[in-house]
């Protein structure tokens, strides 16, 4: 399975909105340049991003995008979803039609796995993604469960 690089990148720049985003709107110039992903790519991608409620534009001076959410409710399998992206691991891209136009011996397999792919990454929020980047922002409770501390 490859991920194409417009789900890598909307990935990125998502995880980069809500590092940078806690406390004003993060121009996509900015993130073009600390993840140096072209800008107009981005621009594309943060239509689709908007589009599928994610992002929240605020135009003038000063503007730029916030999360729609809060980074615990933005799950990875949401952006790459909202960008066209697939995860998709069969030969055929899901159509069925992997050998000589029929379903090959292992389409299911493929199929089921392509499926468990999704499910994980729709468990993966951007919380999650922060808190494996940057341990600071846990911390243990009194009943030893870990926790996220707020970044706000």
């Amino acid at each position: 399975m490859k991920l194409t690089t417009r789900g890598r990148y909307a990935v990125t720049a998502m995880l980069d909105l809500a590092i940078n985003g806690s406390s004003r709107p993060v121009a996509l110039a900015d993130i073009s340049g600390r993840q140096e992903i072209s800008l107009s790519y981005l621009e594309q991608l943060f239509a689709k991003l908007r589009r599928g409620k994610l992002v929240i534009s605020a135009r003038g001076p000063g503007g730029g995008y916030r999360l729609a959410r809060s980074r615990t409710e933005i799950f990875v399998a949401q952006i790459i979803d909202a960008v066209d992206e697939s995860v998709d691991v069969t030969s055929c891209q899901g159509k069925g039609n992997c050998h000589h136009g029929e379903t090959c011996l292992t389409h299911h397999l493929w199929e089921d796995l392509s499926g468990q792919i999704h499910e994980f990454l729709s468990r993966i929020s951007l919380g999650d993604l922060m808190d494996k980047r940057d341990p600071r922002h846990r911390r243990m409770s009194a009943d030893g469960m870990l926790q996220t501390l707020s970044v706000r």
